[in-house]
């Protein structure tokens, strides 16, 4: 039986021992080298971290970074990622939260460690020590033991390390491998960040099928002729990206450009999909089969999909792709205020999660109690779900359709109102590819891109679709949108940019 991620690893090195595992811009591994590099690794890495603990990494993304993520399995801890451009105050908070003594870097990183309170292990160092591997941390391993640790943002400002155990990734990649007929002929494109936990979907899905994984370098995604000669000379079959990702090609007019030959399986998260992006993809791409996923990092990546039909009229889609359907083994509760069940179809609800998914909790947070609680439906057994914050309804039709977020539900003029709703009936407009709204000041401000268009025509348009309380006051054009790290509109700096507009 296998127990750990590691067993799977194996088991693909010893079918495919010298296939392509990981690919960067520079160097490949094949998989059979990728198990004898982490446990290499692993032996040195004994040396400074004890069993069950975070291992830091701040490596760029390449096949070097995995191999480590992966001495850090062998040697019976965590991985976890640091990113080099965070700010010095964010990255020790991270360093505080995970109590830790030493961190994995590049020797580029030099001076930016000099400011955090940590000690550095440049990994070419690491590499002329001499270890000798051991299976025996690697043995005593069970599958409720970490695998990563992911940080989201905290309300607070402090942010929370999600982490997630062996169990919940195999529960969870063997699903979703399966379901999208992931096997070992493909080639999946890494967009996201080792930080953000699209990306345990590319890793682990070639973990588990020995796909092969070529991590695309972030500066592709500025450079739309790079990013699709990449597409096209790695033969890439399969994509699970985020939002903003897909919608930089579509929204730049890569396909002009080139259209890459291979695609059949096209995946995305992280934000509601444009109607119109997703218009142009099917319109260059049409043979791919494209999924809309949702699900926050707690629960492991996903628990609803939504396969789109290839003849779907997306235009039906007024309120956006649906949510979908439950991954199998995860359970969706929609719970009312009063932690009762919505029964009544087409009623919002809090989107809760049950299941082998639903993650380990935050590290060394008292927050994990809040969100991560027992199932007020179930009073006779240990049920513990977790609160995503997200509203949603489920239709008739047995499908759940996401609404938006909990704190994103504005009270105004009396009414309750999901900006989500606002944001889709803005980019229905002809020049507009995209919206987003800012509630500040007791009114809403739309910020859009696409074509600069008359605030009039804007308005006409929303009031063939919403009431008069839900029209913004202001409607600020720009050319792009701020994007954080993991390729999500960045609201925070929407927010300063609305700031320096009334200054």
């Amino acid at each position: 039986m296998k127990f750990t991620i590691l067993d799977y690893l194996e088991e693909t090195a010893a079918r495919y021992p010298d296939k392509i595992a990981f690919a960067d811009v520079n160097t490949s591994v094949t998989w059979s080298e990728f198990v004898n590099r982490a446990k290499e690794k692993a032996a040195v890495i004994s040396k400074y971290f004890e069993p069950g603990k975070a291992v830091p990494v701040m490596i760029e993304k390449s096949v070097k970074t995995l191999e480590y993520f992966f001495g850090a399995l062998y040697a019976g801890c965590f991985y976890s990622y640091f990113d080099s451009t965070f700010p010095d105050s964010r990255l020790n908070s991270m360093i505080e939260t995970l109590e830790l003594k030493y961190i994995i870097a590049d020797s580029r990183f030099e001076k930016k460690l000099a400011g955090l309170k940590i000690n550095p292990l440049f990994y070419k160092n690491l590499e002329e020590e001499k270890a000798e591997y051991s299976d025996n941390r690697r043995l005593a391993i069970i599958d409720t033991d970490a695998v990563y640790a992911n940080f989201t943002s905290g309300s607070t400002g402090t942010p929370k390390a999600v982490v997630v155990s062996h169990r919940s990734v195999i529960d969870f990649i063997s699903v979703f491998t399966e379901i999208f007929e992931i096997k070992a002929e493909d080639n999946i494109a890494n967009q996201a960040p080792f930080d953000f936990d699209v990306s345990v979907k590319d890793i682990f899905s070639g973990v588990f099928t020995g796909a092969s994984v070529h991590l695309v370098p972030k500066m592709y995604f500025s450079f739309h002729t790079m990013l699709l000669d990449y597409l096209e000379q790695r033969e890439i079959t399969v994509l699970i990206w985020a939002v903003s990702a897909l919608c930089l090609v579509s929204s730049m007019d890569g396909f002009d450009y080139k259209v890459p030959s291979k695609l059949r399986m096209i995946m995305f998260s992280g934000e509601v999909m444009p109607i119109k992006q997703l218009e142009i993809w099917k319109k260059f791409v049409p043979n791919a089969e494209y999924i809309n996923l949702y699900g926050p990092t707690e629960i492991t990546c996903n628990c609803t999909y939504f396969r789109i039909p290839k003849d779907a009229d997306l235009s039906a889609y007024t309120k956006g792709v649906p949510m979908g359907i439950p991954f199998p083994n995860e359970r969706i509760l929609l719970l009312d205020e009063n932690n009762s069940l919505v029964t009544k179809p087409d009623t919002e609800g809090e989107v809760c999660v049950s299941g082998t998914c639903v993650a380990l909790g935050y590290y060394n947070s008292e927050k994990t109690a809040e969100v991560f609680v027992q199932n007020p439906l179930n009073k006779a057994t240990f049920e513990r779900i977790y609160k995503t914050g997200d509203l949603a309804t489920l239709g008739k039709d047995g499908i759940f359709y996401y609404i938006g977020r909990k704190d994103t539900q504005i009270k105004h003029m009396g009414h309750r109102i999901e900006l989500g709703e606002i944001e889709n009936a803005i980019s229905q407009h002809a020049n507009i590819t995209r919206a987003c709204c800012i509630f500040a000041d007791n009114k809403i401000t739309a910020f859009y891109i696409g074509k600069e268009t008359d605030k009039k025509e804007i308005v006409t348009l929303l009031k063939t679709s919403l009431p008069v309380y839900m029209v913004p006051s202001e409607f600020l054009y720009i050319e792009e949108f701020p994007l954080t790290k993991n390729g999500k509109i960045d609201k925070k700096a929407l927010m300063e940019k609305l700031n320096v507009c009334k200054d």
